[in-house]
């Protein structure tokens, strides 16, 4: 896919990843981007510096979902591609709360079934469009310290392959935006293990997102490294399982981080 000419939308738009896809976007010459956030006025700085539209939006509601892909198609019409990125962490492990627990699932899972509902249907009935789901590659190894953070990302890759292989002969291409630490509100701290490879500024994340969608690749992979990650972890699981705990060690001195 080529951007120029495109009518985007982008999730989780206010900030971090979905601020430097949005500007990357603008400087390639998209038709027009929508940039929706649950922080409004987040949204509208964004959408003001690069002429976009501004959206209010909690991923978390449905009817927020259709409400702003509704907006979306009339004022800047059909939406060519949807970047479902909005996301958030919550540290621990199956100690967390219930409510936690249920947040960080409709939010990085359900946000992604919800805009796919609002937006596949159209795309197909148009011939087609692109769907993006920024994961992480804690979808694809693990997150040390917060087991709702893996469970969860690794549930939003499952669905962007299902969505790949269901719809991908109607049209419809996908692909999974799966980056160690970017630099966002979500790694100010520092990134923890995920950082292990170094800290990715988000117009470079933005750099290697426009070359995979041109490519049509499904499985985006900004840190180079997580590919070897990943087939050392298939080719061998259980002493993959030793050295992350080995990781965990280093990290969190072996203990659940609290």
């Amino acid at each position: 896919m080529e951007i120029k000419d495109k009518v985007i939308m982008v999730t989780g738009g206010a900030s971090g990843i979905g601020q430097g896809l949005c500007e990357r976007f603008a400087r390639d010459g998209a038709k027009g981007i929508a940039v929706a956030d649950v922080d409004e006025d987040g949204a509208r700085r964004v959408a003001d510096s690069i002429g976009g539209l501004a959206i209010a939006c909690d991923v978390s509601k449905e009817d927020d979902i259709i409400a702003a892909v509704k907006e979306t198609e009339e004022r800047l019409g059909p939406i060519d591609l949807f970047c479902s990125n909005a996301g958030i962490i919550a540290i621990g492990g199956f100690e967390v709360a219930n409510d936690a627990w249920q947040r960080i699932w409709e939010i990085n899972v359900l946000a992604h079934v919800f805009a796919a509902r609002a937006v596949i249907p159209g795309m197909i009935e148009r011939g087609g469009g692109y769907f993006l789901i920024t994961a992480s590659a804690a979808g694809l190894l693990s997150q040390i310290g917060s087991a709702p953070y893996s469970v969860t990302k690794h549930a939003a890759v499952g669905l962007a392959e299902n969505l790949a292989i269901t719809y991908g002969d109607q049209g419809i291409k996908v692909s999974a935006l799966c980056p160690q630490a970017v630099r966002s509100a979500m790694t100010r701290e520092g990134g923890g293990v995920a950082a292990v490879d170094g800290m990715m500024e988000p117009d470079e994340l933005a750099e290697y997102v426009v070359q995979a969608l041109e490519k049509e690749r499904f499985l985006i992979l900004p840190h180079p490294e997580v590919q070897t990650y990943m087939e050392r972890k298939v080719s061998d699981y259980d002493r993959w399982l030793q050295g992350m705990r080995r990781l965990q060690q280093r990290f969190l001195g072996g203990a659940p981080l609290k």
